[in-house]
């Protein structure tokens, strides 16, 4: 699964963008500099999050929308599209629409 891929499947298990995770992560007080385990532990407790789909948005709210370009084209099954990922919603991402 692709990390956009993950991200929309967060989306559709709650109902919640990453912005809205990135925004509800800063009024916790989460970000750069935040240990992973405590971001797990608040994604699972209140939106009962898997460890992997918890550790995408752990990139997002810790390190931004960026992704290594060596997951980018590849063609493998974990292969996105963009170095960017899209942070504002599936339906309005302009590369799936």
């Amino acid at each position: 699964m692709s990390f956009q891929a993950y991200l929309d499947n967060i989306e559709d298990k709650t109902g919640l963008t990453p912005r809205q995770f990135i925004d509800l992560a800063t009024e916790k007080g989460f970000g750069p500099g935040t240990k992973s385990a405590e971001i797990v532990s608040w994604l699972g407790e209140d939106y009962g999050l898997g460890r992997g789909h918890a550790m995408a948005l752990v990139h997002v709210i810790t390190k931004g929308p960026k992704i290594d370009a060596k997951h980018v084209g590849t063609g493998t099954t974990h292969s996105d599209a963009s170095d960017t990922l899209w942070l504002e919603g599936k339906a309005s991402n302009p590369l799936t629409a």
